[in-house]
Order: structure tokens, then C-alpha cells, then sequence
């Protein structure tokens, strides 16, 4: 079997879940912040302005997060309109801020992928979650992260949901376990808004979201989590994540097994439609 293996690094290994900043993101932060301080207002005085949080003020002014066009439209306007930040964001870059070292290749091959597949029996799949249930779930990091260590995690992960919108031509699929969407991770209100979230993402065309019933007597995934991406060549990959360590799997005869088993599983697990219908039942009794 040819596979990609990457480790953390070691001694030191935390490290390598330190935001990898882009130049761009941190010029164009260091820019915000020297104008917002100019101004004399604060990170959450200035967040009121743009209606953004001070979360997100501080990701972007720290270059841990890709401002969209309504937080550069409107940072502009508040900040006297020099067009300054209009200007130098033509120049903004993605990094791979926030990724775990073993995670980055797999992230920067998604972003080109015509297909991508989950099954998840842990928790909500990354690129599913609400920012309520990210935090909930960086929170219960062992060892704790650091306040800037979680701050970055939650924007990548934020930031990685927009393929789904930006990419209405690639399909996304989703296989979740059951009991992962009546765990109440970070409480009933963190729940609720987690299921409205996946909701909303599952009733894109592009998405799909299957549940695998509890009580299921057949299962084909039971040798753990799995993701499977085609790529516009045609290329079948897969990549499988333990703990502290990640796996890109692109041999050829490997892949094509996992992809079989991703097909049972999804054949086992309920319909779109019937998964969509359970989501609103959990929902509801909440």
C-alpha cells in the first residue's frame, strides 16, 4: 500500500497546530488594526461598526482569518475611507492558518476536488459545524489550547465551511452516526443551534447528509472515520485521522476499497430525505 503519512512533529509537536500565517493576512491584519487604533476605538467598539464579532476583528487583525468582502466594504468606511484596505485586498492569499500539520495537504487538496465524502462516529464533521459546537469541542482539547491557539482553530475551521458555498458544483456527502447529533457537546442551546446549521448546509443541492441509525445491525465503517475526495482528473483519494496523526491514502487499489466501503455505507445508513426528517424530530424535542 503507497500512502502519504505525516506526524507531528516531535519534541515540539504543538507547534505545528500554530497558525501557519500568510504574509498577506498579516500585513493586511497589522493595516486594520494600525487604522482602528487611529481612530481610537476598540476591537469590540470597532466590531459594532462593521457587525462583526470582536472574535472576528482580532482573527483578522492577528491575520488568522481571510476577511470576506462585506468586513473589507465596511472596515474601509468605518476607517475613513483612504482605500487602503480595498486596495490591499485584491493582494490577500489564503495561509493555512489554524491546520494541524498533518491535515494541511488534505485541506489544500479539497479546495480542488469535484467530490468529497465524509463519514464521521465521532462528533459533527468539520465542515458541518456551527461555530458554537467548534468552540464546545476545541474547549475539551487535552492539553488546553492557548486563547490565540483556539481563536485560530475556530476561523480555520469557519473558513474551510465556505467550499461548500463558493464550490455549488462540487457534491459534498456526509455519513453521520446518530448518537454524534444527540450529544449535547457545549449544551442544549449549542445543540440546537448545530442542528439548524446542518440543516440549512443540508438542503443544498450540492449536499447530501445521511444518519446512520444507532440501531443498525449492519455497518461497514466500524474500522473508524474516513474521507474520500475525487479529484478533476479523476483520482480517488482517501485520508483516515487517529489520534495526533493523519493518513493520505493514494494507492490506487487502497482508495478504490474505501470508496466501496463508503457506497455500503451509505446504502446502510437512511436516506437524505428520512436523515433530514430525523435531524427536524431531534430538533424539535430540544
Amino acid at each position: 500500500m503507497t500512502t502519504e503519512h505525516v506526524e507531528p512533529a516531535v519534541p515540539g509537536g504543538e507547534r505545528e497546530r500554530e497558525p501557519s500565517l500568510s504574509d498577506s493576512l498579516r500585513t493586511f491584519g497589522a493595516v486594520v488594526q494600525a487604522l482602528r487604533e487611529h481612530a481610537g476605538l476598540s476591537r469590540a467598539e470597532f466590531g459594532e461598526l462593521v457587525c462583526f464579532s470582536k472574535h472576528t476583528v482580532e482573527s483578522v487583525e492577528l491575520g488568522r482569518r481571510m476577511p470576506d468582502d462585506s468586513f473589507v466594504e465596511r472596515a474601509e468606511e468605518a476607517l475613513g475611507n483612504t482605500g487602503a484596505l480595498r486596495r490591499s485586498a485584491r493582494f490577500l492569499t489564503r495561509g493555512e492558518v489554524g491546520l494541524a500539520a498533518w491535515f494541511r495537504q488534505w485541506a489544500r487538496l479539497e479546495r480542488k476536488a469535484v467530490n468529497l465524502c465524509t463519514y464521521e462516529c465521532r462528533l459533527i464533521p468539520g465542515l458541518l459545524q456551527s461555530e458554537g459546537y467548534t468552540r464546545a469541542a476545541f474547549e475539551t482539547r487535552i492539553p488546553p489550547l492557548s486563547d490565540e491557539q483556539m481563536e485560530a482553530q475556530v476561523a480555520a475551521r469557519m473558513e474551510r465551511q465556505n467550499l461548500i458555498r463558493e464550490r455549488p458544483t462540487t457534491s459534498f456527502r456526509f455519513v453521520v452516526e446518530e448518537h454524534i447529533v444527540q450529544r449535547p457537546l457545549g449544551g442544549s442551546q449549542v445543540l440546537r443551534d448545530q442542528l439548524d446549521h446542518m440543516l440549512d448546509f443540508a438542503r443544498l443541492r450540492n449536499v447530501s447528509v445521511q444518519i446512520m441509525p444507532t440501531r443498525t445491525v449492519t455497518h461497514a465503517g466500524l474500522d473508524g472515520p474516513l474521507a474520500l475526495l475525487e479529484t478533476p482528473e479523476g483520482k480517488r483519494l482517501a485520508y483516515s485521522e487517529g489520534q495526533e496523526s493523519g493518513r493520505l491514502i493514494t494507492d490506487p487499489k487502497q482508495a478504490a476499497v474505501l470508496h466501496r466501503r463508503y457506497a455500503t455505507l451509505r446504502a446502510q445508513a437512511l436516506a437524505p430525505h428520512d436523515s433530514v426528517g430525523l435531524l427536524e424530530r431531534i430538533r424539535g424535542e430540544l
